[in-house]
This record gives structure tokens, sequence and C-alpha cells, in this order.
């Protein structure tokens, strides 16, 4: 139903870890998620939905760089994406461009990858310093008309609501 979608590192393993019964693989390496992890989410008493965590994406994934092309296909069959932006400090990387990255990613194997709903979440919120950084991001994802969120998997700020925010998407009744 929900494929979460982002650079490696961006936090999709401890999102799934804690909106789940799933248990990835969690390390502060790049590409410790070497396959999808799905993980069923409860919402109320009787609904479920599924979530796979792909393997982070990297510049070039689209032509096999990183873990490539055959995790690209797995976001295919995915309802809605959740592309989580790392916006911690210690990254050292640019929120604003790793997304651009990942879209770019996203157009190059598929268009129909970039027109599925989507939402943006901002990650390890608990270890942003810099408040222009996740700003920054917000207005990317406000100009494309995207849901923004933001989480800490660590603290637990947010999930809830960007839990709810997935099931209302991928749970309505279907038109």
């Amino acid at each position: 139903d929900v494929g979460l979608v982002g650079f490696p590192n961006a936090g999709k393993s401890t999102l799934i870890s804690r909106i789940s019964a799933a248990r990835p693989k969690i390390a502060a390496y790049p590409f410790t998620t070497l396959e999808p992890n799905l993980g069923v989410v409860q919402v109320g008493d009787f609904r479920t939905f599924v979530v796979a965590d792909i393997p982070g994406l990297i510049a070039g994934a689209h032509l096999g760089h990183g873990l490539g092309i055959q995790f690209l296909r797995h976001i295919e069959r995915t309802r809605l994406l959740v592309h989580l932006v790392d916006v911690s400090d210690a990254s050292g990387r640019n929120p604003v461009e790793d997304f651009e990255t990942v879209m770019q990613e996203l157009a190059s194997f598929s268009e129909d990858l970039v027109a599925k709903p989507m939402l943006v979440v901002a990650s390890k919120m608990d270890a942003a310093q810099d408040v222009e950084r996740v700003g920054e991001l917000r207005r990317l994802a406000e100009s494309r008309g995207l849901p923004f969120f933001e989480i800490s998997s660590a603290t637990g700020l947010g999930i809830e609501k960007l839990k709810f925010a997935m099931a209302e998407r991928v749970l309505a009744p279907a038109d």
C-alpha cells in the first residue's frame, strides 16, 4: 500500500519499526537495508495497511547505481509514496537537494512514480538544529502541493499523525 522512499539512512527502517511489528536491521551506515522490509500497520481495531521500507535511493539508481533498478520496481506496486528526508544537521547533506535527487531518480525510472500520491516527511527532527533546513523543505513540498510532516522516530514526534495520514489515503473507499 505504502512505499517509504528516500536516501540511505533517511530513517525509513526506524519508522517502519515504530509503526509496525517489522524489525528491520537498523544501523548508521548506508545500505543497511538490502531488500524491502514489509510491515503491517494497524489503525483502530480492524483496519490495516502494508508499508514497504524500500532500500535507499541515490543519484544514478535508475541506471543501477547503489541498489538500483530492482527496488524501483517494488515502488511501482505501491499506492502511496512517503518520501523521508533527513533534516538533521548530522547528515551533512542538503534536504532539498536530497528530495530533488530522489524525485529525479523516480522520474527517470518511470513518470508514473512521480505522479503517485506522495507525502513529504522531514525525518530526524530531534537532531535538526537549523530550522531553515526544515523550512526550505516545507516550502518545496507546499510549492508542489504535497502534504508535509515533521517526525522523529527516536522520540515519537509526529508518528501518529503521519500514520493516520497514510491510513486516510490508502484505506479510503475507492471512487
